[in-house]
C-alpha cells in the first residue's frame, strides 16, 4: 500500500516531469490530433491501416512467440504455447493478406462488442440503480449509445466496414491527443 506522503512525492516528480517535457507532450497531442482528423476525413483508408497494423502485430507477435517457444520447448504446456503462437502468425498473414475482408471481419467484431458491451452496461446501471442514485441513468444512456452504434455498425454491413473501424480509431486519436495538448498547455503555465 502506497502511504498519503509517498503518494504526493510521485505526484510532485510526474508534474516536474511533465513540467520539463510539456513540448513533447504538445507535440505528441498535436501529432495524434492532426491522425485523428485524417482518420475522420477518410475513415475507409483508416480502416484499412488499422487492419494492416493488426496483421503485423500478430505476425511479428507470433513469431516472437514461436521463437520463445522453441527456446523454452521443455516447459509444460509446449504444446498449447506452440498452437497459441502459429494462430497468431496464422491471424497476421491472413489480415496482411486480405486486408479488406479483415476490415469486415473485424468490424463484425465490433459490433457484436458494441452490443454486449451495452447490454453488461445496462445490466450493470440497473443492478445498481439503488447504490448509484441519479448517476445509474448514465451508465444506462452509455449502454443504449452503444447498442445504438452497434446497430448502426451492424445493420450497416457490408457498407459500415467502409467508415466504422476508421471514425472509432479518428475519435480515439483525436480525443487523446486533445488531452495531451490539454496537459502540455497546463502543465506549460504551471497549473499541473
Amino acid at each position: 500500500m502506497t502511504s498519503p506522503e509517498e503518494f504526493a512525492r510521485l505526484q510532485s516528480e510526474m508534474n516536474q516531469a511533465v513540467k520539463a517535457r510539456w513540448k513533447a507532450f504538445l507535440f505528441e497531442g498535436i501529432l495524434l490530433a492532426v491522425l485523428g482528423i485524417a482518420a475522420l476525413v477518410l475513415p475507409p483508408l483508416a480502416s484499412l491501416a488499422t487492419a494492416i497494423f493488426l496483421g503485423w502485430m500478430f505476425l511479428i507477435g507470433g513469431i516472437g512467440g514461436l521463437i520463445a517457444t522453441y527456446w523454452a520447448r521443455s516447459t509444460p504446456g509446449f504444446w498449447w504455447s506452440l498452437i497459441s503462437a502459429a494462430l497468431a502468425v496464422l491471424t497476421g498473414l491472413l489480415l496482411l493478406a486480405r486486408p479488406m475482408q479483415a476490415v469486415l471481419t473485424l468490424t463484425i467484431v465490433l459490433g457484436a462488442y458494441f452490443l454486449a458491451e451495452g447490454v453488461a452496461t445496462i445490466m450493470y446501471a440497473l443492478e445498481h440503480r439503488r447504490e448509484l442514485s441519479g448517476r445509474w441513468s448514465w451508465l444506462l444512456i452509455s449502454g443504449l449509445v452503444d447498442i445504438a452504434i452497434s446497430f448502426m455498425v451492424i445493420t450497416g454491413l457490408p457498407s459500415s466496414a467502409e467508415w466504422a473501424i476508421g471514425v472509432l480509431v479518428g475519435i480515439n486519436l483525436l480525443f487523446g491527443g486533445a488531452t495531451l495538448i490539454g496537459m502540455a498547455l497546463a502543465a506549460r503555465n504551471g497549473n499541473t
